[in-house]
């Protein structure tokens, strides 16, 4: 499956690399931070997409690189003017998306499995959560959380 590129203008995207590194995830997550922040997105919300993020970068340097520092990850964020679209890419070998998500994490079989909870958090945390994944060649984790109104007015 090829999902659409996203159609943002070049000032409402931001595109981030880095090496497959985990120390590194600190970095990734204040940038969203500061993208959830700037885009007046909940607590709530900002954790939401900050964890999810993390995941499916976590997923690309351990799963697909094997931590290996010469293979980039990249993260695009696309800011709308209510929603946030986010893509991770990786040049791994891909997976199979069925028989990873085939295990529940929260059944028997899966609640005391010390892995695979990544796909099952961002699909429980994000509006929406494709993937395009090119056997071979990489794999297109793309995100989408939209902002919901203030309760309140207070904007938080």
């Amino acid at each position: 499956m090829t999902l659409p590129q996203c159609d943002f203008p070049a000032d409402r995207s931001i595109v981030f690399q880095m090496p497959s590194r985990l120390e590194l995830l600190v970095v990734v997550d204040q940038l969203v931070q500061a993208i959830c922040h700037d885009m007046d997105f909940d607590r709530d919300d900002t954790d939401a997409i900050a964890n999810s993020v993390i995941e499916a970068a976590t997923n690309a340097v351990q799963h697909a690189h094997g931590h290996d520092v010469m293979r980039p990850v990249v993260f695009r964020f696309l800011l709308g003017d209510d929603e946030l679209q986010i893509e991770v890419t990786d040049t791994g070998p891909g997976f199979d998306l069925e028989e990873v998500s085939a295990l529940d994490p929260t059944g028997p079989e899966g609640i005391l499995k010390s892995r695979g909870r990544g796909i099952f958090i961002m699909k429980a945390m994000m509006d929406r959560v494709d993937f395009d994944i090119q056997m071979g060649t990489g794999t297109r984790v793309c995100m989408a959380k939209s902002r919901r109104p203030a309760e309140g007015g207070d904007g938080a």
